[in-house]
């Protein structure tokens, strides 16, 4: 009985199971292949729609900035990276073209 308690708390003698050494890295490689179709891949897209969106800002479109302000672009400085937008009557203002979120299609 003693003896026996003694084998199980050794575990398994050496050359038996275990698994080799790929089998070890196997549920870790699994766990990186997961992660990267669920999250890695989905955010490249959309940072990559993003920019495209941010590229292709054009005199005239309506948009909505990341802080939620609603405009109208009413001029473009290539060399700054800005916009200027129309937010209401004689107001305008300058933004970076990183903080529109969204470009209001049909209005």
């Amino acid at each position: 009985m003693v003896y026996t308690m003694m084998l199980l708390a050794m575990g398994a003698p050496a050359g038996e199971g275990g698994g080799g050494g790929f089998g070890m890295f196997l549920p870790i490689i699994l766990i990186f292949a997961i992660m990267y179709f669920l999250i890695f891949r989905p955010q490249a897209k959309k940072q990559k729609q993003q920019r495209l969106m941010v590229e292709a800002l054009k005199k005239g479109d309506k948009i909505v900035t990341i802080g939620g302000m609603y405009g109208q672009i009413v001029g473009i400085k290539e060399k700054e990276g800005t916009i200027v937008v129309k937010i209401a009557e004689n107001t305008k203002v300058e933004l970076a073209r990183t903080s529109v979120a969204r470009v209001l299609e049909g209005e």
